[in-house]
C-alpha cells in the first residue's frame, strides 16, 4: 500500500491545471494522458470532483475502483487520497504555510528582477494568500483577473511603474514558482 509522494501530487495537479487552462482539444488530451501515466506509476487514478463553489482534484489508488466507480468498501485508509481544490478557496489550516510559500517566491522574484516586479509579486502574494489561502501558482485565470483589475488598483497603492509591468510580475512568479521553487 503506497502512498502517492508529494512530488508526483504536485505534478499530478500541475497538469491537471494545465489540460484545464489548454484551449485545444489535442493539447487537453497530452497533459491529461500525461497525468494520467504518472499515476499509473504509482497505480494511482485521478478524477475532478465538483463541490459547491469549486472543482476538486482527488488522487486515489486504484484499488479503491471498479468499473471507474469508487468502491467505499474497498477504501481503508483516507489518508492515502489526496484531494486539491482547484479553484475557489483553499484550505484555512494551511493558510500559513501557503503564505510563507507565496512569500518566499515573492522575494525570490524580488532577487532576481528587482523591487519593482518584487512590490508587485508580493502583493500578488498577499491576494493569493489572504483571498484564496492558495499558493501563487494555482491562480486561475479568472483569478489574475481579479487581482489585475480590482484587487492590484485597490489594494497595492501602485506606483506608475508598478502599474505599467504588473502583467510581467505576475507571469515572473508564476514562472518562478513553477521552476521548482521550494
Amino acid at each position: 500500500m503506497a502512498d502517492l509522494p508529494d512530488d508526483a501530487v504536485e505534478r499530478a495537479e500541475r497538469l491537471t491545471r494545465l489540460a484545464r487552462e489548454a484551449v485545444d482539444d489535442d493539447e487537453r488530451e497530452k497533459y491529461r494522458n500525461e497525468r494520467d501515466s504518472l499515476l499509473a506509476e504509482y497505480e494511482f487514478s485521478a478524477r475532478v470532483r465538483s463541490e459547491d463553489k469549486r472543482d476538486v482534484l482527488v488522487l486515489h489508488p486504484d484499488e479503491w475502483t471498479e468499473d471507474g466507480t469508487v468502491r467505499v468498501e474497498r477504501i481503508e485508509d483516507t489518508d492515502r487520497a489526496a484531494e486539491i481544490p482547484l479553484d475557489g478557496p483553499g484550505d484555512p489550516e494551511d493558510w500559513d504555510e501557503v503564505d510563507e510559500h507565496n512569500r518566499a517566491v515573492a522575494t525570490a522574484v524580488r532577487e532576481e528582477h528587482g523591487d519593482v516586479h518584487g512590490a508587485n509579486a508580493t502583493a500578488f502574494a498577499d491576494f493569493m494568500s489572504n483571498h484564496y489561502a492558495r499558493p501563487v501558482e494555482s491562480a486561475t485565470d479568472d483569478e489574475v483577473e481579479e487581482f489585475l483589475s480590482e484587487y492590484f488598483p485597490r489594494n497595492a497603492w501602485p506606483t506608475g511603474r508598478q502599474k505599467e509591468i504588473v502583467e510581467e510580475s505576475v507571469e515572473l512568479v508564476f514562472e518562478r514558482a513553477s521552476s521548482g521553487f521550494r
